[in-house]
């Protein structure tokens, strides 16, 4: 596959993980969301502004440093670029990254909570632990990308971060992936919310995850 090729499979996979947001009611009312794509050493795809009704064509590809290599961001996106790169310099398996304003995430986010591991959804799809949460800094800036960092330093085997005050910040293998991760954490943050008012979410027993991993393991053999 050349280069061009990657970077157009690319696309269309980050253009279909937008959409698989919308179709699953996950993104906040705004549409706001930034979605990017690793596609070679130190550079990756990243959408331009707002994605709803987003098009391959208009994804820009960005350097770890910052720079813009091909296409154009809005000021918007272009804010947040060190957001992506220091999860990709942190994590090298990692080929997406998904920021959203999740309405329920984003509700634990404002609370400075983490968001416990209590659906099978999130165990099925990588985030078999709580959802730490980055402490507040300004858009985009070094303070921000600083906790992020410390985050996955902290947490290394997390897939997901919350942002003080602001959203959730997804990663995964691929496009598809990290959208479902999405996807399932919005539902574990919205059925976390409903059950404070019948008592509250009970953990997982001892050994669920173990579990979970057996049974996909004897359906994938």
């Amino acid at each position: 596959m050349t280069d061009a090729q990657l970077v157009g499979e690319r696309a269309g996979q980050v253009v279909q993980a937008a959409e698989t947001l919308f179709a699953a009611g996950v993104m906040s009312r705004s549409g706001h969301a930034n979605l990017s794509a690793r596609t070679g050493r130190g550079r990756f795809l990243l959408t331009p502004g707002f994605v709803r009704g987003l098009r391959p064509e208009e994804l820009a590809t960005v350097g770890f440093d910052g720079q813009v290599l091909d296409g154009t961001l809005q000021s918007v996106s272009a804010e947040i670029i060190a957001m992506h790169s220091v999860i990709y310099r942190a994590r090298p398996r990692v080929g997406a990254v998904i920021h959203t304003h999740s309405p329920s995430a984003t509700a634990f986010a404002v609370a400075h909570r983490p968001l416990p591991c209590r659906t099978e959804p999130m165990l099925r799809f990588g985030q078999a632990e709580d959802v730490p949460v980055v402490p507040w800094g300004p858009r985009g800036s070094d303070v921000s990308v600083r906790g992020v960092a410390d985050a996955l330093e902290r947490c290394p085997t997390t897939s997901a971060v919350l942002l003080a005050n602001h959203g959730l910040l997804v990663f995964g293998p691929d496009s598809a992936a990290t959208a479902h991760l999405v996807v399932a954490i919005e539902e574990s943050a919205e059925a976390e919310l409903a059950a404070a008012a019948i008592g509250g979410a009970v953990d997982f027993p001892e050994g669920a995850v173990e579990a979970v991993r057996a049974s996909i393991a004897r359906v994938a053999s």
